[in-house]
């Protein structure tokens, strides 16, 4: 069974469609991405999908009930929706006790969670003297207290230092298990590479890509960039480079070469043996944030300005 389905899954807002036509599947079972520019209606996919809001259009599921019905699921699923919110003046085992009595959850499950998460021996220190990054592992506590099949994460590493971050990843990699599914939405293509094992992709609310990372990485562009010392020489490295059969652009004295990474080497010796000293000799691989890009189409400030242009658009026309 899958952990969540859409299906044609649509959410307007007077003229403007943040939500469109939306068709994907989440597996059971380890970290999905769920990315998009900024803007690009994840939150509210979110919001649809957990019952929150009402889609305008199509349907889904969440662990096999309809949202239609989120009484059905509410009761299996955690979730952290943006920034996490505390009685400041509360002890953290105080706010997750009152979130656990609403609930009807055992103090012991308190326990549980704090450890999970790295807070226990703090649960008496107030809320407000917690970092940011502490905020968030108790945001994350408090989506755990029910034990959920499904854990739904909003940008959790949103505004955390570099450090910080990589506690929330591992936390969240330790947390998925062929049991849990976790459902992270981020735009930080480096920290979704780094711990999920399947991606949903949208932008301005249309989908672009669903499936297994592996799968988009397999569209990743390898080559290998070599400069001569001398600007003289390249010719004949471009010559060498030819008489191998190699496909190639340059770049003033950059020559860029159709390789797998792991042929600079093959690089270096056809240079070598052609007599050119090279002042670089740089294996390249397309990250996921190099894929992202040529899937949704630009940077923020110009995807925003598209945005823009498609909600004047879609209230003059």
């Amino acid at each position: 069974m899958s952990a969540i389905t859409a299906e044609r899954l649509t959410r307007r807002f007077g003229e403007l469609t943040a939500v469109d036509n939306l068709t994907f599947e989440v597996p059971s079972g380890g970290v999905v991405g769920f990315v998009g520019p900024n803007g690009s209606g994840k939150s509210t996919t979110i919001r649809v999908l957990l019952g929150l809001i009402e889609a305008s259009d199509g349907v889904g599921t969440v662990l096999g009930e309809p949202i239609t019905h989120p009484e059905r699921f509410a009761h299996r699923v955690g979730a952290l929706i943006e920034a996490p919110t505390f009685i400041g003046s509360l002890s953290a085992w105080d706010n997750l006790r009152s979130m656990a009595a609403l609930r009807g959850i055992s103090e012991r499950r308190i326990h549980e969670v704090l450890e999970i998460v790295g807070l226990a021996g703090r649960e008496k220190d107030k809320a407000s003297t917690f970092s940011l990054g502490m905020k968030q592992r108790l945001g994350i506590a408090a989506a755990l207290l029910p034990d959920p099949e499904l854990l739904v994460l909003d940008e959790p590493t949103n505004g955390l230092d570099p450090a910080g971050i990589v506690e929330i990843r591992t936390l969240l990699k330790s947390l998925a298990d062929g049991r849990r599914t976790v459902v992270v939405s981020s735009h930080l293509m480096s920290e979704i590479q780094a711990m999920a094992d399947d991606l949903v992709v949208i932008r301005f609310g249309k989908l672009l890509y669903s499936g297994s990372l592996a799968g988009l990485m397999e569209d990743a562009v390898e080559q290998v960039i070599a400069a001569p010392e001398f600007g003289t020489d390249l010719p004949q490295l471009i010559g060498a480079i030819e008489s191998r059969g190699w496909a190639y652009t340059s770049h003033g004295d950059l020559v860029q070469i159709e390789l797998p990474a792991a042929s600079s080497a093959d690089v270096g010796r056809a240079a070598n043996e052609a007599g050119v000293p090279l002042r670089q000799l740089t294996p390249q691989q397309d990250n996921l944030e190099d894929i992202f890009l040529r899937l949704t189409g630009g940077t923020d400030a110009e995807l925003a300005a598209s945005r823009g242009e498609q909600r004047t658009t879609g209230a003059t026309s």
